[in-house]
Parts: structure tokens; sequence; C-alpha cells
């Protein structure tokens, strides 16, 4: 039975599931199993009981990116997985821009070696979830084991703050017209390990210290979330279960896919939600937005009705400016309507569009940007404008597409 669960589980480099052959006949990543999947693992090959929780916290908490890192693993058993066939596949960093404001943006090499795209935005990205990061929470990050990379006892190192944006899918099929991602369409899923693993790599490469710096994550990079709905709920689960972050300083963004929004709304433990509105109504949303077609703004906001807000939450509406598309007063003033009768909890967070190579739309003047969000707070309407990062490497919102220069 254990050996039928764990083929069953475990991921393949296509990113879909194993079939259910009794041997395991390829290299098969061990980041990315949760711990039922990892205890069939360790059952197969005839370890011990707590062998399974040893090797879960070789690769959440210890990040380990071989199986010779495995040392409190006994020899023998790393020899064992190396026969099965088992590799860590922790997804690897494999180049590295660096903006003049300190963002980072990284090609990430998946199962298969195409590569995603993470940003990591050092003093947080300019948002303003920020403003909520301790909601329902005071902690910082759970603290990992003695030894782990993350280890902080007994240092006195001041604390940092940053923000990491993470990818969901290669590509994005939801197809914004004013976003970079669009124009490679959909390559394919990212597995909850390759996910997740975006995270770590960039935990490791900046040497965060949980338990002391405070890491938000976004789940705002290349591709739809919510379309790829099991893996990034598994990848979350990872996160904020053996790997330890908080999910109160978790953010996730769709496009206004409803059936996903429904699912959301169901799950015990969650990020907070954010909604890329980008048009105060449906024809405007539709041109730029084409999935309006499927899910009118009025649906996303029925379904938005059905997330259950903890005390002092709020969704964010986010807002790309379009000069002369969205960005009018008329436009501010139906948002205004907009927000005021959708009847939960929330605040706007205006994006000034970031230019990219074949995109056709232009940037709104600094003024009009300033216009339009002081007609939202004149009328009783939380709003804020968010700050880029990374704009010279291709790093900012709406501009990831594996650029390699």
């Amino acid at each position: 039975m254990a050996a039928t669960l764990e083929t069953r589980l475990l991921p393949i480099v296509s990113g879909q599931q194993q079939p259910g052959t009794a041997a395991v006949t390829r290299s098969v990543p061990l980041f990315g199993l949760h711990a039922e999947a990892l205890a069939a693992v360790n059952a197969r090959l005839g370890g011990p009981r707590f062998r399974a929780g040893q090797l879960e916290q070789a690769l959440y908490r210890q990040w380990a990116v071989s199986l010779d890192e495995m040392t409190a693993l006994p020899k023998p058993f790393r020899e064992q997985l190396h026969a099965a066939g088992y590799t860590v596949g922790l997804p690897e960093i494999t180049e590295t821009f660096r903006s003049t404001d300190g963002t980072e943006r990284y090609l990430i090499a998946g199962l298969d070696g195409q590569t995603v795209e993470t940003v990591w935005m050092p003093g947080g990205d300019g948002r303003e979830e920020g403003r909520e990061d301790d909601e329902g929470s005071g902690s910082a990050d759970a603290p990992p084991a003695a030894g782990a990379p993350g280890d902080t006892r007994g240092r006195n190192a001041p604390q940092r703050r940053a923000t990491i944006c993470v990818s969901s899918q290669i590509g994005c099929a939801v197809n914004c017209q004013f976003c970079l991602t669009a124009k490679m369409g959909i390559v394919r899923n990212l597995t909850p390990g390759e996910i997740a693993g975006q995270v770590v790599a960039v935990l490791k490469r900046q040497g965060v210290h949980l338990g002391r710096d405070r890491i938000n994550l976004v789940f705002m990079g290349m591709g739809e979330p919510f379309l790829n709905y099991d893996a990034w709920v598994g990848a979350f689960r990872l996160l904020t279960g053996p790997i330890g972050l908080q999910p109160s300083r978790m953010t996730v963004s769709t496009s206004g896919i409803v059936p996903g929004i429904l699912r959301f709304a169901e799950e015990p433990v969650r990020p907070k939600l954010a909604i890329s509105l980008n048009a105060s109504n449906d024809a405007v949303r539709e041109a730029i937005m084409p999935v309006t077609r499927k899910w009118d703004i009025a649906a996303i906001l029925e379904a938005v009705r059905a997330v259950p807000l903890r005390p002092r939450e709020k969704i964010t509406f986010e807002y790309v400016l379009l000069g002369g598309v969205n960005d009018h007063p008329h436009h501010a003033d139906e948002l205004v309507r907009l927000v005021r009768t959708a009847g939960f909890p929330s605040y706007v967070n205006l994006i000034v569009w970031n230019p990219g190579p074949g995109t056709s739309f232009a940037e709104p003047a600094q003024a009009e940007v300033d216009a339009f969000q002081n007609r939202l707070i004149s009328r009783g309407i939380t709003a804020y404008i968010r700050r880029p990062r990374g704009r010279d490497i291709y790093a900012a919102c709406g501009q990831l597409k594996r650029t390699t220069r």
C-alpha cells in the first residue's frame, strides 16, 4: 500500500503524476513531497518511521541541495535513495540580474531545465500589503532546527525585511494585453516543489535567517496561480508547514478566476487575496484582460464575497494605470462606486504601467497618477501608489518574460 501511495504522489519532470509502476525508473525529486509521500518513500526503502521526519527536516529546514548534504541521514540510507533514483531536486538559480535599487531577478531552472522568473525585493516591494503583514500574528517566521541555514540562535544581526515575488507557471494563458509574460503564452504549470523551491533557493542565496528576518511572499510572478490551483496550494502548504513561513505575510493575486476564488474561500489556512482588477468597467477590462469575457467584474466580486475575512483583513484591488486607457477622472469615479458596493473591506493599489518591448501602452504622467489617487481618497477610498522596483532589469510588475539581458 505504501509503495502504491508513494508512486501515485511523486511528481516527474513533465509536471504530471508518475505512472503507478512498482519501480522508480528515472530521477525523482524529493523536494516538493509532503510528509505523507515522504513517509511512503521511507517505507518503500525499509527505513524506520522516524527517518521520514529526518528526511523532511533535511529538505525543508536545512535546505540540502544534494543527498550528500543530508548528513543527519545514515550514509546507507542516502545510498538507497540514490540507487532508487531519488534526488533532492531543489530548483537552481541559473542567472541573476541586479537592479540599481537592490532588486534582484533570477532565472530559476525547473525539473526539465525550463526557466522561470523570481524576484527578490529588499525592504519590500513597494506594495501596501506590508501595512497589514502582522495581522493575526505578531511573531516572526518559525525558527529552523539547530544547525540549519536559517538557525538564528546566538546571533545578534539586525532584522531584515524583504519580499519575494513567486511564479506559478512558465508563461501565462490569461493574455493580459499590458503584460510581457502574456507574450509567452502558457508553456506549462509548475509543480509544488518548483513553486516552493523558488522561495527556498532565494532564501539560501540571500542568507535569510528564519526567526529573525521578516519575509513577505507575493504569488504575483509569471502565471495565474488559480489556473494551477492544486500545485499552488500544495506549495503554499509546504511553505507554511515544514518550511515555516507565516501565511499572514503572503498574498496571492488572481486575474479573477472565479472557480479558483471559490476554492480559495474554503481553505482553512490561506494567504491574503489580491484581485488584479485594472479597469473600472467590463468594457475597458475586456479590452485589456480577455478573461473578462468568461468572468465579468460582478461575477468576480460575488465570488470574493464568499471568502471569510479575518479581523482587520482587507482584499486588495490592483489597478495598473494605462495612459489614456483607464486613468481618466470618470474611471476613478467608477472605481469608487465599484469599491463602495463590493461589500467587503478593501483598498486599492495603483500601479503605474511598467514598459516593455512589444507592448503599445503608455505610462500616465505622474500628475495624472496623483490626481487619480487623490480622487479616490477624497471620496473615502483607501488608495496607495505602488513604487516600481527593478524596472531597469525587467523585474517590475508585468515585465517578467525570462529576459536574459
